[in-house]
C-alpha cells in the first residue's frame, strides 16, 4: 500500500486475503454521536406534545427567524415567479431534467395483479399511492434544484396527492425555487432542521401530517428521520456520497482523474476508488489528479476527500474488478472497460451503474432520468435507488368462494390448533360445518 500522496493505494496481489483484504477501506456504517440523537430525541418528543408552538420556538433558536405560524407558508406563486424570472438556458436545463425523469419512472408503474380460480376465489394485489409526502429541501450552500425534481417527480408519477416541501427560512436560491414550481409539489414551508421532520412526521396545526419523508438534510435532518422511522416511513438514512470506476488500460487516466475529484469535491466525507487492471493507468493517477486539482475551484475539500477516503486497487482481472465492485456496493460505479456490458453483468451490487466511457456519473446526477437518491455507504447490497415504488404500498387481496375454503379450511384448522389458537381454528371450522 502507497498513501503518501494524494491517493492511497494497494495491490490486490499483497493482500493475502484477496479481495476480502481491502475490507478496512469500506465506508463505517455511521449511526450518528450520542449528543446529536439526544438533542434531536427531545425536539421530536416537544414537536410531538406542542405542535406550533414547540415549532415556532426551535426556529427562532436555530434559525433566527421571527415569522409567524401563519407566516410558513411559501405560496407557490413565488416559485413560479422564480421560475419566470431564471435565464432561459437554466430553466429549459430543469425542464429538460424533469421529462427524462418523468419519462424514466412512468416505467416503474406497478398495476398489481388479479387472478380468478374457475370456483370463483381471487386472489390478487392491490398498489396504492401513499396520501401525503413531505421533501426536505436543504438550504445555503446544500440547496440542488436537482435533488428537488429527483425526489418529488417519482412521488408525482406514483400518484401522491399531496407532496409538502420544507426548506429552512434563511430562503434557497432561485433555481430551486423554480424546480419546486416544475417537480409537482403542492405545498412549500419555511421550515428546516429536525423540527421541521417533526412537524411532518406528527403534525401541528399548520403543518400537514404525511405518510412518508424524504429527501437530503444535515446530520440532524438525518438523525430526525432516522427516529420519526415507524410513525412514517423514510426513503433512507444517507451516507456521503461515493463513487467506484473500473477500469482498464482503455481509460484515459485524465478522464479518470476528473471522475474522481467530481464525486470528491462533494465534501470531505466523499469517497473515490478506482479498481484497474491497469498497471500504467494506476501509476499515473496521483499526477492526473494534480493536475486537475490545480485548476478545480473546491480542490481543497477534493484533496482532503482523496486523501482519507480515496483508493487505488491495482487487480489482475476483469473478475476481480467485479469482486472489488461486489464487496465495495457503491452508490455510484463507473464502468470504463472493453466490453464493458458484459463486466457490468458481473456485478451484483450498486446503486446505479454507469456503462462506457461516453456515461459519466454527472449525467446521472441531472439528466439520465434514473433518481439519483441512491443507496450508500455498501448498503446497495439490500437497497435500491428511489422510485415509484417507494411512494406504493400493496394490498393483498382474497375472496374465497364455498369450494376453495371447504378444500383450504381443514387445513388452516390443522394449522392453527397446531400453533394454540383456538380460536381461529374455531372461526374456520363454523363455516366448514355451516
Amino acid at each position: 500500500m502507497r498513501g503518501d500522496g494524494v491517493i492511497q493505494q494497494v495491490e490486490l496481489a499483497n493482500l493475502p486475503t484477496g479481495v476480502e483484504g481491502l475490507r478496512p477501506w469500506l465506508p463505517a456504517f455511521a449511526s450518528g454521536d450520542p449528543a446529536t440523537r439526544d438533542a434531536v430525541a427531545e425536539i421530536i418528543a416537544n414537536v410531538a406534545s406542542r405542535g406550533d408552538d414547540a415549532v415556532a420556538e426551535y426556529t427562532r433558536r436555530f434559525d433566527d427567524s421571527t415569522l409567524s405560524a401563519a407566516e410558513w407558508e411559501l405560496p407557490l406563486s413565488e416559485c413560479h415567479a422564480a421560475l419566470a424570472r431564471i435565464p432561459t438556458p437554466l430553466r429549459q436545463a430543469l425542464e429538460h431534467a424533469a421529462t427524462r425523469i418523468r419519462s424514466y419512472h412512468e416505467q416503474q408503474r406497478d398495476p398489481g395483479f388479479m387472478v380468478e380460480a374457475v370456483d370463483g376465489t381471487l386472489l390478487g394485489m392491490r398498489v396504492t399511492p401513499v396520501d401525503a409526502v413531505g421533501l426536505y429541501v436543504p438550504g445555503g450552500k446544500a440547496a440542488y434544484p436537482s435533488s428537488v425534481l429527483m425526489n418529488a417527480v417519482p412521488a408525482v408519477v406514483a400518484g401522491v396527492r399531496e407532496i409538502v416541501a420544507v426548506t429552512p427560512p434563511g430562503g434557497v436560491n432561485d433555481a430551486v425555487l423554480a424546480a419546486l414550481a416544475l417537480s409537482g409539489v403542492t405545498r412549500v414551508f419555511r421550515l428546516g432542521g429536525a423540527h421541521a421532520v417533526a412537524a411532518l412526521a406528527y403534525g401541528t396545526a399548520t403543518v400537514p401530517r404525511v405518510d412518508k419523508i424524504v429527501g437530503p438534510g444535515n446530520k440532524w435532518v438525518a438523525e430526525a428521520k432516522r427516529q420519526v422511522f415507524g410513525q412514517v416511513g423514510i426513503d433512507m438514512v444517507a451516507g456521503p456520497t461515493e463513487v467506484l470506476i473500473l477500469a482498464d488500460d482503455t481509460a484515459d487516466p485524465d478522464t479518470v482523474a476528473l471522475d474522481l475529484i467530481a464525486q470528491a469535491e462533494h465534501d470531505e466525507d466523499a469517497g473515490s476508488w478506482l479498481a484497474t487492471t491497469s498497471p500504467a493507468l494506476a501509476a499515473s493517477i496521483p499526477a492526473a489528479l494534480e493536475r486537475a486539482l490545480a485548476v478545480a475551484p473546491r480542490a481543497e475539500i477534493a484533496r482532503a476527500s482523496l486523501r482519507t477516503n480515496g483508493l487505488v486497487v491495482l487487480v489482475r482481472t476483469r473478475e476481480e474488478l467485479a469482486d472489488v465492485a461486489n464487496l465495495r456496493a457503491a452508490e455510484h460505479l463507473e464502468i470504463v472497460t472493453r466490453d464493458a456490458e458484459a463486466l457490468a453483468a458481473m456485478v451484483r451490487h450498486a446503486g446505479a451503474i454507469f456503462i462506457g466511457d461516453a456515461t459519466p456519473e454527472p449525467i446521472g446526477d441531472y439528466v439520465a432520468g434514473p433518481s439519483h437518491v441512491l443507496p450508500t455507504g455498501g448498503t446497495a447490497r439490500y437497497a435500491s435507488p428511489l422510485g415509484v415504488y417507494d411512494f406504493l404500498k400493496r394490498s393483498s387481496i382474497v375472496r374465497y368462494s364455498a369450494a376453495r375454503l371447504a378444500e383450504d379450511g381443514p387445513h388452516a384448522v390443522v394449522l392453527a390448533e397446531a400453533e394454540g389458537l383456538f380460536g381461529h381454528a374455531a372461526s374456520v371450522q363454523r363455516r366448514l360445518e355451516g
